[in-house]
C-alpha cells in the first residue's frame, strides 16, 4: 500500500509544497483544450512522450502524495488515507490502459513514469516504451550483473534491499547466469542515485519529443520534475494535466484541469482508439514464466537513442549557424545602406 511504501522510505523533511487547492476546468473547455491536445498530437506524428506520476493512479485506490488527501499531506495532520488498496490487488486505471492503446497505436513513443505501483507494467506495456525512474515494487535487480525481472508479488522492502533470493539470469537460457548475485528490491529511497539506463532513455525521448505531456504530476521532484522541459531547446511544447498547479505551469503552451481518466477518454475518442479492458493473462505479476520475467533496458537501445539526439543536436547547431549568418548579413546591409545614402 501507499501508506507501508512511504512508512518504509527513510525520515526526509524536504517533502516538496503539499496539499495545493485542486481546479477544474469548465466541461466546455475542457472539451476545446482536448481538441487542441488531439491537433497537436497528430502534427507531432509520434513523436510524443509522456510523463506520469501519482495522480494517475489514484482512481484505482492509490493515494498520491501530494494532493489534499495526500499521503504527505495528511501525514502532516498526523492522519492517514482512508482508502488505500494493496499494490498486488490493484489493477490498471482507464490511463494506463489508454496509454498502452496509444503507445501500441504509434502515437505516443514513450512513457517516463515516477511511479513505483507497478501499474504501467500490469496493464501490459512493454519495457521497451518505459522509463522508470524512482522504482517499482513489482520489479526486482542483481546486485551483481544488474538485470532486472519482474516480481509476482510486490517486494515488501524499500531502499534496494535483499528482496528474492538470487539472481535468475540464465533461466532462459539467452542469457549466461549470474553467479553469486543477490536480488534487491527496485525503488528508491530519498536521495538514491536514479537508475541510469532508465534516465538516460526519458532523457534523450524527452528532449527528442515533438510534445511532452506531463500526468498527475507537480513536477517538484527532480530530476524527473523537470524532464518535460528538455524538448524546449529544439522547439517542441508541453501540455500539463493536473488538478493541482504545477512547477512548469508558466513554461506550459496548454494546462488541462480535470482528471486525467476523463482526458485520455476524450483523446482516445477523438483519435479512433479503443481503451482495452485490463486482462490478467497480459499481466506479466499473473503469468511470470522465463520469458516475460526479464525487465532489463537493452544498452543497444540507449546507444540507438543517442545516435539520434546527437543528430538532433547538431541539426540545431546549424540552424542556429544559419540565422546567425543571415543576421550579420542583414545587418552589414543595413550599415552599407547607411552609408550609401549618406554618401549621397
Amino acid at each position: 500500500m501507499s501508506c507501508n511504501y512511504a512508512d518504509g522510505l527513510s525520515p526526509y523533511e524536504n517533502k516538496g509544497i503539499l496539499g495545493l487547492p485542486e481546479r477544474f476546468d469548465s466541461a466546455e473547455t475542457v472539451e476545446k483544450k482536448c481538441a487542441e491536445l488531439v491537433d497537436w498530437m497528430l502534427a507531432a506524428r509520434g513523436r510524443i512522450v509522456i510523463h506520469t506520476g501519482a495522480g494517475i493512479s489514484t482512481s484505482a485506490g492509490i493515494p498520491d502524495f501530494r494532493g489534499p488527501k495526500g499521503v504527505w499531506t495528511l501525514e502532516q495532520k498526523g492522519k492517514k488515507p482512508t482508502i488505500n488498496v494493496s499494490f498486488d490487488e490493484a489493477k490498471p486505471t482507464k490511463t494506463h490502459m489508454a496509454l498502452r492503446a496509444l503507445v501500441e497505436g504509434g502515437f505516443v513513443r514513450y512513457i517516463v513514469s515516477q511511479n513505483i505501483d507497478g501499474l504501467h507494467l500490469k496493464s501490459g506495456l512493454s519495457r521497451h516504451y518505459l522509463a522508470e525512474l524512482h522504482g517499482n515494487m513489482f520489479v526486482e535487480q542483481c546486485n551483481k550483473c544488474k538485470r532486472q525481472f519482474v516480481r509476482v508479488k510486490a517486494a515488501e522492502t524499500v531502499g534496494q534491499k535483499p528482496c528474492g533470493g538470487m539472481c535468475r539470469s540464465g533461466e532462459n537460457g539467452k542469457v549466461r547466469a549470474c553467479r553469486g548475485g543477490l536480488l534487491l528490491d527496485n525503488v528508491l529511497d530519498w536521495e538514491a542515485d536514479l537508475p541510469e539506463r532508465d534516465l538516460d532513455m526519458a532523457f534523450l525521448h524527452s528532449s527528442l519529443a515533438d510534445v511532452n505531456i506531463s500526468m498527475g504530476t507537480t513536477l517538484q521532484i527532480i530530476p524527473s520534475g523537470n524532464l518535460p522541459l528538455k524538448n524546449k531547446k529544439f522547439g517542441g511544447k508541453l501540455i500539463v494535466c493536473n488538478l493541482q498547479p504545477t512547477k512548469h505551469d508558466k513554461k506550459a503552451d496548454l494546462i488541462i484541469s480535470t482528471y486525467v481518466d476523463d482526458v485520455l477518454e476524450k483523446v482516445c475518442k477523438r483519435l479512433g482508439i479503443e481503451i482495452p479492458v485490463y486482462d490478467a493473462t497480459e499481466d506479466p505479476t499473473k503469468v511470470s514464466t522465463a520469458e516475460n520475467s526479464d525487465w532489463t533496458i537493452p544498452a543497444a537501445a540507449i546507444k540507438k537513442l543517442e545516435k539520434e539526439y546527437s543528430d538532433k543536436l547538431k541539426n540545431l547547431k546549424m540552424q542556429r549557424k544559419l540565422l546567425n549568418i543571415k543576421s550579420v548579413a542583414k545587418k552589414e546591409e543595413v550599415v552599407a545602406n547607411k552609408k550609401s545614402k549618406h554618401e549621397i
